[in-house]
Order: C-alpha cells, then sequence, then structure tokens
C-alpha cells in the first residue's frame, strides 16, 4: 500500500459513538489528534486517544512520529477515552501523565500550552531557573508610541502603526541597533505557542542519534535494526534562537586578572566563568550571563594548544559558589598572538575570510560543556533542553586589539557530541565530520543545506560539516558602569590574591601568600579582603585546615555583605588557627609578578596593580619575563 494513499481510520467514544477520520500512514500524531479533536468537538483536556479499552497503548501527540510508527492501519478501531481529569475555568492544576494544561501568565493575560502532548512531553516537577520563572511572567510585548503622521484615532486608541508588537518580531528585530539576528529562547516559546492553537501540541523534544534500546525483533547491532529502533536521518538548521542573547563581565578587573597569564607567558589559558543569568532588557524576553569571577582549572597550557585535566576541587569549587549566589555560566579561552610589542596589539586571524570563528574541536568542546550543564526546561519530555552555557573566545580583532566574541553550539550539536557522532578534521580546522556506522556504533546520516553556483539549494552529506551550521553568536562585553560582586577588585592599588593552578609562574597559594595579601588591608576592611573567589575557593579547599563548614558564614557574609557576620567569623576557632599559620610563616621578600604587564600583546584594559618586579627582563626572541639572575631565557633558551 502506498503510504500516500488515503486510509480510514475509526475512533470509538462512549460518549459520541463512532467516527471516521480520513487519514495517511505518514501524516503525524499531532495532525491525526487535532482532527480527533475537530470531528468530535472536545476541548483541549479531558481525553486521550489509545489502541485499546484497557488503556495501555496510548498513542501520545507527536510531530515526529506518524500514525505508521504506532502501526495503525486501513481500518484501524482506536478508542477515545477520558483522561478522568477535573478541571474548572477559575484554576487548573499542574500538569500530569494525562491531558493537561499549563498557563504562562502576564500582564497581557494568559497564554496556555495545552493539549495531550503538553501533558505527556512536559516535565512539571523540573524547578526551573530564577531567570526563566521571570520571563514567563513578563508581558514581552514591544510598545510603541503613537505615530504622528500615520495614526488617525485618539489618545486611548491603537491602530496598525501603533499597537504592541510580539517579542519574535522579525521586522522590529531587524530594526534595531545593531540588528538582532536571533530570537531570544522566550520569544521562540511564545511564537510557538501563539497562534490559534495557542501551541497545545508544542512539544520541545531533544534530538537523539541513537538505537533505541529494547527492540525485540531482532538481534542487537549490528545484528539487526528496524525502522522502529533506529534513528532518523538529521538536516541540520541554523538554529534561529539562542538561549543566552549577551555575556556581561562585571568589570575589566575580571579579564584582566586572567589574561596576565598570557601576557606573563604567552601560553593561552583557560577559565570557567562563574556568575548568574538575568534578564536583558535590550533583547525581547532576553537572558545575559553575568560574569563575576573566572576560575581556572588545572591545564597544560601552550602557545597553540591547552588541554584541561580533571579537576580534583571542582565539587567544592562549585559548593562554595553556590554559597555566594553565583554558579558556572560558562568558559573563556585565549587565542592571542602577539603583534607588536611597543603597541601591545594582536593579530586578527579569526573571523576574518580566510579563517574560522570557532574550530571543529572548539565546537566539541563547548557541546561536552553544553550537555554537562543542561537548561531546565518543563516544556521538555527529557525535563531539559538545550543550555545557557556560553563560550567565550578572547583572541585579536579587525583593528588588532584585544576583543571578546561570545558563541553557544546548536542543540544539535550537542546532540551530535552527546551520542558521539561528531568528531574533528585533522587538517581543517573549520570543518567537522560526521563518523561512519562501525560495528560497534550505528550513526544515522547527516545533511546540511547549501546553495550551488547557480543558486540552487543541494544537500550535502555531512563528512566533512562546515561548523558554522552549528554556531550560535552573540555579544560580550562590559557594562558602562563597572559592577562588583565581590569588592576586593574595587582596589587596584592592592596586589590580588594569587590565581589557582599558577605555580609554574611563581604565583603559588599558600598561608605565606594569604599573609601577604591580607597585610595591605586593616582589620575593619577585613569583609572587603576576603571578598576574593579565588581567596574563598583556596580556604575552602585547603587541605592543611579543612574549614569545611565553619566557612559557611564567611561565605553568607560575603554574598549579603553584612559586616557583623564577617567579623563574628574573625572571632571563631577556625580562623584563630588560620592567623597562627600566617604568623607561622614569615613573608619573605618575592617578585610580586601577576601584575606584570611586559609581556605580548599587553592590552589595553586598564591595570590591576603597579608595575613588574624590579629587574626582571623581557627575551628579545619570545618576550618571556624572565628572573634578574637568568643570563639565558628559560622559554627559549637563547641568551640575555
Amino acid at each position: 500500500m502506498s503510504k500516500s494513499k488515503q486510509i480510514i481510520v475509526r475512533v470509538q467514544s462512549a460518549e459520541h459513538g463512532t467516527k471516521r477520520i480520513e487519514s495517511k500512514p505518514l501524516e503525524t500524531v499531532a495532525e491525526f489528534l487535532n482532527k480527533v479533536q475537530k470531528e468530535f468537538g472536545l476541548g483541549d483536556t479531558g481525553w486521550n486517544v489509545y489502541k485499546s479499552r484497557d488503556k495501555k497503548e496510548w498513542i501520545r501527540t507527536s510531530r515526529a512520529k506518524t500514525l505508521e510508527t504506532y502501526k495503525v492501519k486501513h481500518g484501524d478501531m482506536l478508542f477515545l477515552l477520558s483522561s478522568d481529569r477535573k478541571q474548572s475555568n477559575a484554576s487548573i492544576d499542574s500538569m500530569s501523565s494525562g491531558s493537561g494544561t499549563s498557563n504562562i501568565t502576564g500582564d497581557m493575560g494568559s497564554v496556555s500550552i495545552s493539549g495531550s502532548s503538553m501533558s505527556s512531553g512536559s516535565s512539571q516537577s523540573v524547578v526551573e531557573d530564577e531567570v526563566d520563572q521571570i520571563l514567563y511572567k513578563e508581558d514581552g510585548k514591544i510598545y510603541r508610541e503613537k505615530n504622528e503622521q500615520l495614526c488617525r484615532h485618539g489618545p486611548q486608541g491603537k491602530c496598525l502603526h501603533c499597537v504592541p508588537l510580539e517579542p519574535y518580531d522579525e521586522e522590529f528585530l531587524k530594526s534595531c541597533d545593531p540588528p538582532i539576528k536571533f530570537l531570544s529562547f522566550h520569544s521562540h516559546i511564545r511564537k510557538l505557542t501563539g497562534g490559534v492553537d495557542r501551541g497545545k501540541f508544542v512539544s520541545l523534544e531533544n534530538l537523539s542519534c541513537k538505537i533505541k534500546p529494547g527492540c525485540t525483533e531482532h538481534p542487537p547491532w549490528p545484528g539487526g535494526i528496524c525502522t522502529k529502533c533506529q534513528p532518523n536521518a538529521v538536516t541540520l538548521n541554523r538554529q534561529r534562537y539562542r538561549h543566552v542573547d549577551y555575556v556581561m563581565f562585571e568589570n575589566a578587573s575580571i579579564v584582566d586578572r586572567f589574561l596576565n597569564y598570557w601576557r606573563r607567558t604567552g601560553n593561552q589559558r583557560l577559565g570557567i566563568m562563574y556568575g548568574r543569568y538575568e534578564p536583558h532588557k535590550d533583547t525581547p524576553l532576553g537572558i545575559k550571563a553575568t560574569v563575576a569571577a573566572i576560575y581556572e582549572p588545572p591545564q597544560k597550557s601552550h602557545k597553540n594548544v591547552l588541554q584541561l585535566l580533571a579537576d580534583p576541587a571542582e565539587e567544592r569549587v562549585n559548593r562554595v559558589a553556590d554559597s555566594l549566589g553565583v554558579r558556572p555560566v560558562g568558559w573563556i579561552f585565549t587565542d592571542l598572538l602577539a603583534e607588536d610589542l611597543s603597541k601591545g596589539s594582536v593579530k586578527h586571524f579569526r573571523g576574518n575570510i580566510n579563517s574560522h570563528f570557532l574550530s571543529a574541536q572548539e565546537c566539541i568542546m563547548a557541546a561536552d560543556f553544553q550537555n554537562k550543564y543542561t537548561n531546565p526546561c518543563k516544556l521538555s519530555p527529557d525535563g531539559h533542553f538545550g543550555s545557557k552555557f556560553v563560550t567565550v573566545v578572547v583572541t585579536g580583532d579587525a583593528s588588532n586589539q584585544i576583543h571578546f566574541e561570545g558563541y553557544q553550539v546548536s542543540n544539535q550539536c550537542m546532540a551530535l557530541v552527546n551520542d558521539d557522532c561528531l568528531i574533528p578534521t585533522k587538517d581543517a580546522p573549520e570543518l567537522g565530520y560526521i563518523k561512519e556506522s562501525s560495528e560497534k556504533q550505528y550513526v544515522p546520516d547527516v545533511f546540511y543545506k547549501v546553495k550551488d553556483s547557480y543558486g540552487n539549494e543541494v544537500t550535502q552529506l555531512a563528512r566533512p560539516l562546515p561548523v558554522e551550521y552549528l554556531l550560535v553568536d552573540m555579544p560580550a562585553a562590559f557594562p558602562l558602569s563597572a559592577q562588583y560582586t565581590f569588592k576586593a577588585h574595587l582596589h587596584t592599588d592592592a596586589k590580588l590574591f594569587p590565581v589557582e593552578y599558577r605555580q609554574e609562574i611563581g604565583e603559588t597559594q599558600d598561608y605565606t601568600s594569604l599573609s601577604t595579601y591580607l597585610q595591605q588591608f586593616p582589620p575593619d576592611r577585613f569583609l572587603e579582603a576576603v571578598s576574593d573567589f579565588h581567596l574563598l575557593v583556596f580556604l575552602a579547599t585547603s587541605e592543611i585546615i579543612p574549614l569545611k563548614d565553619s566557612i559557611v558564614p564567611l561565605l553568607e557574609a560575603v554574598k549579603t555583605n553584612d559586616l557583623d557576620k564577617a567579623f563574628q567569623f574573625m572571632k571563631c576557632q577556625e580562623w584563630a588557627t588560620v592567623e597562627e599559620i600566617m604568623a607561622a610563616h614569615e613573608t619573605s621578600p618575592r617578585v610580586q609578578r601577576e601584575t606584570s604587564y611586559v609581556g605580548p600583546g599587553a592590552s589595553p584594559l586598564p591595570p590591576i596593580g603597579s608595575g613588574a618586579g624590579a629587574g626582571l627582563w623581557t627575551c628579545a626572541h619570545c618576550t618571556y619575563l624572565n628572573i634578574p639572575e637568568k643570563n639565558a631565557c628559560d622559554m627559549c633558551s637563547l641568551p640575555k
């Protein structure tokens, strides 16, 4: 039988009798259920369709699955049964495994996401991020003033020229300066749930490229595969929305401190950005990632490559961050090469016509991070959809200045990496490659569309794959007025506490460093002194004095800027022990080099302290900063 041929499916209801529904084998389940609803005159909720009367074969709505998926054939009898759900017009309960309606309310009234698809495909037990809860309640509409030239109504009226626009209005987004290229995620949701049907069959389903487990009709792969367990082929589409619309560093000191490693060594560096997600007012229903600190995990740094190592302190660092009201919001890495040391300029080799924005390996790493930090979402049957975790590259721009570029990879890229389908190519960093099926793994075909020399759209197999199909970009910059979650950055006259895992360049986190740092502050400024993410992580993870739960009051004092709690912590036994250890470590004169700006590509960002230690000399060949006693460069071994 042709799959495009019309079939008749009988649907029986105890209240309405039996009706015949015209359909096709390849018609989606969502389309079929729409016909059932219209034919029986049903509401949005309170009913489901089953293949048997005992409710064991529930036909769940889906825009991906078809009637053929459920083996519904010509002449089959389906059963329309009540979901035993009581509702009232005044209140609508939370969704359960049966039908239901979830209301997103705001000043504009109620926008419903209803129907059996959302009740079967949503996770109401999921606790979404605070920023999402805020944006769900917002109106989101774009309000316009009365146009004196075009409007012909009174001050209380509205017409086509001044009526509020939806947050996903394309013409408005294009007219912004600069134009907004991507919808915000919540604008995307409003677009899906708009229209006549109010998005009652919308379900945010995560892509899977794996064979569905549990199929008993054939031996496991590579012994066999069938249409029920075989994943569908994937056609890559450029993602039209983004989960985060802007990356904001609270102040220049945060990234200046991060970049000092490259200035000192010429080697690249990677960090985890800690901060929070907040509404972004410059984009309708937008979200921004606000960065308050950059933590540097264990890594091997070189001029052209970075290797991230396992971090034994990761869990404790995240607990400290949570107590301080911040969380991992993204990762940042440098790709810098000095051009002119006298001018402090850097080379521009990313994002131009002959290069790439992110390499395939960087896209895969970004996807790994995004899969690790998924976005909790009630509208997905998995309880998560996409990710807010961002990627920031520090590189040179067209004017040869240090520049910050923000990215995310698409949800499709996350799925390809999560299911181990995407690998980098050997010689072309701008190209990825979809693995071929093997005895160990079945990989579905992946395609992308391009225009040929005649302007025709043609489909290509993603072997290889331009990674630009996987990217979503966003701006990354600084606020007009600096912000300070951690107040230690306010004191540019003080030398900041050393950053973790920088022992190889002489920056060591120990009690001698702690004593030297705290001596710069009088006792009445103790709270300001300890308001430093790196210092607090050191205290919380120190093996000499495990503060454990005793540090919680100090973290709370920093979070709330509470002087009384900070002074109470100074009186506790644990801190007295820390002071005794600091007193035992006599501070010896040593070169403090973390504020040195004599290095490759010095940034125009404001300095965080005074100049380099006296007597240091810069290698004329590789620009490495050496101590006075050395007559040959530690980096390249060439003579002074």
